[in-house]
């Protein structure tokens, strides 16, 4: 299981010249990072004494981060397959037309699983953007860098979804998926940009 290996071995594969772990492996983990760290500045900020105004609320977003955190960990073997059942259905036979055809309708069945996995991903970092303004106003002023780390991982790790979502799509044969997965990420680009930066510049002006 890829999320049991150390940090180590892990890194070491994906410098590899394996097809696996690849960018959507890597932007999941990055993600993952991001909710982790939004998810530390809430339960630091709920350790400290004069904050108890604020403890609802970080409860409330360390739920949310919690539950992104897992779901953008499991992300990370579900690109891995995602992308190996893509290879798998490329490696098929076509010596016949009949096997061509067989190719081709699994090249099209995985295609749409390589372009729904990174969107899913990217769903998912944009929603731990929302949060991370939540716990850069109520977070403790001590850890507050922490939460701006958070909400740039969790940028960085949806532009790197967005990449993986705009070189699968356009192989594509159902250009209508094609083109709501490509719309959706440009929209999730364009607003998890801007609540990025934002929230970036928050952090910033709490820092003095």
């Amino acid at each position: 299981m890829i999320t049991q290996t150390t940090l180590d071995k892990f890194l070491d594969t994906l410098a590899s010249g394996a097809p696996t772990p690849g960018g959507g492996s890597a932007a999941a983990v990055i993600g993952a990072m991001g909710a982790a760290l939004i998810s530390m500045v809430c339960n630091v900020t709920l350790g400290k004494k004069g904050l108890e105004s604020a403890a609802a609320e970080m409860r409330a977003v360390c739920g949310e981060s919690e539950r992104l955190r897992v779901r953008l960990t499991a992300m990370i073997a579900e690109d891995i397959a995602a992308f190996d059942e893509l290879m798998n259905a490329y490696r098929l036979p076509k010596a016949s037309d009949t096997e061509k055809a067989l190719r081709s309708a699994a090249i099209q069945k995985s295609l749409v699983g390589a372009t729904n996995t990174p969107l899913e991903c990217a769903r998912a970092c944009a929603q731990v953007i929302g949060i991370s303004r939540r716990a850069a106003e109520a977070g403790y002023a001590g850890v507050i860098s922490d939460a701006g780390v958070g909400v740039l991982a969790a940028q960085t790790a949806l532009r790197s979804a967005a990449l993986n979502v705009q070189i699968n799509a356009p192989l594509l044969e159902d250009r209508g998926f094609a083109a709501a997965a490509i719309g959706e990420i440009e929209q999730l680009l364009e607003s998890g940009g801007r609540e990025s930066e934002a929230v970036f510049a928050l952090v910033r002006a709490r820092l003095g």
